[in-house]
């Protein structure tokens, strides 16, 4: 049953101060249209992508030179190029203002607090691209970064886009092998990593990792102080500097910025690897600016000098989300460390101090949140907070409910999915519309999103696969080391011919928002019918004794059952009643097909740096199959729990 009332609405005046209603009525005068509102402008932003993506460009003021083409091959996923004629430059566009003001502001959890003006910024920036460039590194070169969500690191990403260098990152809490499984492909000519981080009220220690990765990736290293000693870092690794180091040759000056073509090479990010050695995707220079500041512009309404904050690390798409904010003109508020150190309430102390205005966050933590028992509504003053974003798994209904009523009652929250993949979001928030309990508000501006059937036929009112049936410009350059394209071709184009799928099971709602249910190659087909794992956990992890859940298919008398495991809170125990309410409540909230056949309680979840957890390693473990990239996981040891359980062979 549909919930009568939205959770939240926008004002008609703040529907009309909006960027995005700035930009329809500014389409409409230059196009001759008559839009009033989202629907009309999303669907004229598919069916016209030329002049809408050439409407982006003007009106997020992008620099660079657009040229007269918008797309080619635009009806052929794989061949379709936008703006094939632009030059332009990266970092050009995100050091968008000058002076004295805050680009950046940093917390680290170790009480290191630090703010960054546009003109520091830049100044570094330009010591550091003449550093790169003394060290032979250009266009094209590959710099590979293993850091905190620090100024240091937008600095250093900065001035490789700044020479059209290529930048690819991960966090310090990445084992050895993990860390080459990803920069070992890419070869980069240079290492850059901290002198150590804190977790939790822990120094973290990473001086023997830095010099292994360091000696095996056989490339200089830059080692950027934070926490513990970066000089007994730089002892211990043939061939590293300090920053200070680094830098200390060059004086500051204007910042020279390469023009690259559109499609030229910015990032590379890697897949979560739980399935083998991580691809390495790349994107395009022009895809990912113009698609992110869209984003920041119209779907999130940031202007100049407000505050944005997306709780993330540098392994995590994330983080090049966030960074992006630069080009819309806002301050960046970035934190690095556990989000529960010393309390729950860091983040929300953070918010209060430095007035956020963009708080973005995963639906873990909001969970989290939930169940600690605090209620930041009343705790904290977050009057400057007007959009709560929430990604990384699908938000449940019950996670709705408590922004409203335990962080804000005003406030527009945006559930957003998409992924490394495409580096942005297909489906997210926008101000025009209202927001209904447990649904994303919508598809993306300029995004053909849609959900098919089996049979490649869109449906209404049931589930099906998300796809995106025409070319948008934040699509993979390619994969690297994939010459034929035979990889980018199996991830995304195997299922609809020249159709991009996007491994999630979806669902359209009456609304016009749209609903995950979790990745498609974990939904359950028990009986032949699918089932979407977040449905369940929507149910279960709302019983107070339950922390988290993981569910999975488990092959069992030529047919699949389902098995639900679960972390309980301190004290719990799983007795004969709590598997009752458990089966109840998912019997009566999702369906009696979903009602798993066993329930079993663990001492935890694995999941991956970015905190999802990985249903399909827990399906190999069960069926007896190797996991192939347990470096992959934040608690590789996590899996050990699954195997061999005398439960599941009865």
């Amino acid at each position: 049953m549909q919930d009568q009332q939205p959770l939240w609405t926008p004002s008609e005046e703040a529907r009309r101060q909006s960027p995005m209603f700035a930009f329809m009525q500014q389409c409409n005068h230059h196009f001759n249209l008559s839009l009033s509102d989202f629907a009309g402008l999303h669907a004229w932003s598919v069916a016209d992508r030329e002049n809408f993506w050439t409407a982006v460009w003007d009106f997020c003021d992008i620099r660079g030179e657009r040229g007269e083409r918008a797309l080619i091959n635009g009806d052929l996923m794989l061949e379709a190029r936008f703006f094939p004629d632009a030059q332009l430059n990266f970092a050009e566009n995100l050091l968008s203002r000058s002076g004295g003001g805050d680009a950046l502001v940093f917390w680290g959890e170790d009480k290191v607090r630090d703010r960054w003006s546009w003109d520091r910024l830049a100044a570094t920036v330009s010591r550091l691209q003449q550093a790169y460039r003394a060290e032979g590194i250009g266009k094209g070169d590959r710099v590979a970064a293993m850091m905190p969500n620090m100024p240091e690191t937008i600095a250093c990403m900065l001035a490789a886009a700044s020479i059209g260098a290529i930048w690819s990152s991960c966090s310090p809490d990445f084992g050895e092998q993990g860390v080459m499984d990803r920069f070992g492909q890419i070869e980069p000519k240079l290492f850059i990593a901290c002198s150590g981080y804190w977790y939790s009220g822990k120094l973290q220690d990473v001086g023997a990792k830095v010099s292994a990765i360091a000696q095996r990736l056989n490339v200089p290293t830059l080692v950027v102080p934070y926490a513990g000693s970066a000089d007994a870092v730089v002892a211990a690794t043939p061939g590293a500097r300090t920053l200070t180091d680094f830098i200390a040759p060059f004086e500051a000056k204007a910042v020279e910025f390469v023009a690259v073509p559109f499609s030229h090479p910015l990032f590379i990010l890697f897949s979560s690897g739980t399935t083998g050695v991580p691809k390495c995707i790349v994107h395009s220079t022009g895809g990912a600016l113009l698609q992110l500041i869209k984003e920041h512009r119209l779907h999130c309404g940031v202007v100049p000098g407000e505050k944005v904050f997306y709780f993330t690390t540098c392994g995590w798409m994330m983080w090049n989300w966030l960074v992006t904010g630069l080009a819309a003109g806002a301050t960046l508020c970035l934190y690095d460390g556990s989000p529960f150190a010393p309390s729950g309430n860091i983040l929300f102390d953070y918010a209060q101090e430095e007035k956020f205005a963009v708080f973005g966050t995963s639906a873990k933590y909001i969970d989290a949140v939930h169940k600690s028992g605090l209620t930041p509504k009343t705790s904290h003053d977050l009057s400057s907070l007007r959009l709560m974003t929430s990604t990384g798994s699908p938000l449940s209904p019950e996670g709705f409910t408590f922004v409203y009523e335990g962080i804000k009652d005003d406030i527009q929250l945006a559930s957003i999915s998409g992924g490394t993949d495409i580096v942005s979001c297909f489906v997210l928030g926008n101000p025009l519309q209202p927001v209904w309990r447990g649904e994303i508000q919508g598809p993306g501006l300029g995004l053909a999103v849609d959900v098919w059937n089996d049979e490649g036929k869109p449906v209404r009112g049931e589930k099906g696969e998300l796809v995106c049936t025409k070319a948008f410009p934040s699509m993979p350059i390619m994969f690297w080391n994939d010459p034929e394209r035979a990889k980018y071709r199996a991830a995304y184009f195997e299922r609809f011919d020249n159709i991009w799928c996007h491994g999630d099971f979806a669902e359209w709602t009456v609304h016009g928002g749209l609903v995950i249910h979790g990745r498609s190659d974990a939904t359950l087909n028990p009986g032949g019918v699918r089932i979407g794992t977040a449905e369940i956990y929507n149910q279960v992890e709302q019983i107070p004794e339950v922390l988290e859940a993981l569910c999975i298919g488990q092959d069992w008398d030529d047919d699949v059952r389902v098995v639900l495991f679960v972390r309980l809170a301190p004290g719990a125990s799983l007795t004969e009643d709590l598997v009752k309410t458990m089966k109840t409540r998912i019997r009566t909230g999702a369906s009696p097909r979903h009602v798993p056949a066993k329930i079993i309680a663990v001492a935890d979840i694995p999941r991956t740096k970015s905190g999802k957890i990985v249903e399909l390693a827990v399906r190999d473990v069960v069926h007896g199959r190797p996991v192939k990239n347990k470096e992959a996981l934040a608690n590789p040891e996590a899996l050990d729990l699954f195997a061999g359980l005398e439960e599941l062979k009865s």
